[in-house]
């Protein structure tokens, strides 16, 4: 499965904590985020990221393109609610996108944490429908 890594910046450790603390499931699985989450996560723990571009420097909307193209299977985006967000609107799109091709979307660690657990059960593996 294709899974999408974001995170706003007072999320990015907690990022790092999940992608440690899940790596044996994570290895098994392709994963894509925007540059700096990638090479964070990269570098915690261990795991071979394909990075797109940073996301104020058009990397969401790198992201966009993949999922709107049926190339993403899984997002787990940790956001920020709290503060104010640069490219907010941008960010937005992601989720109007999950919704509209049904791709599985966690905005806080215990939604991600489900998501891993049923993609190591097989429950998410209707997916592949998707990819005919």
């Amino acid at each position: 499965m294709n899974i999408v890594l974001i995170a706003h910046d007072p999320k990015k450790k907690l990022m790092q904590n999940f992608c440690i603390a899940y790596r044996g499931i994570l290895s098994r699985h392709d994963l894509y985020a925007t540059d700096t989450t990638g090479r964070l996560v990269e570098t915690a723990a261990g795991l071979n990221v394909h990075k797109f571009l940073a996301g104020h420097l058009g990397g969401v909307e790198q992201i966009a393109t993949q999922i709107e193209s049926n190339q993403m299977d899984m997002v787990i985006f940790l956001r920020d609610n709290l503060a104010g967000q640069p490219h907010n609107n941008d960010y937005h799109n992601i989720s109007i996108l999950c919704d509209t091709y049904n791709i599985p979307l966690a905005t806080n660690v215990a939604t991600a944490e489900l998501l891993i657990k049923a993609l190591e059960r097989g429950d998410l593996d209707w997916r592949a429908l998707y990819h005919g």
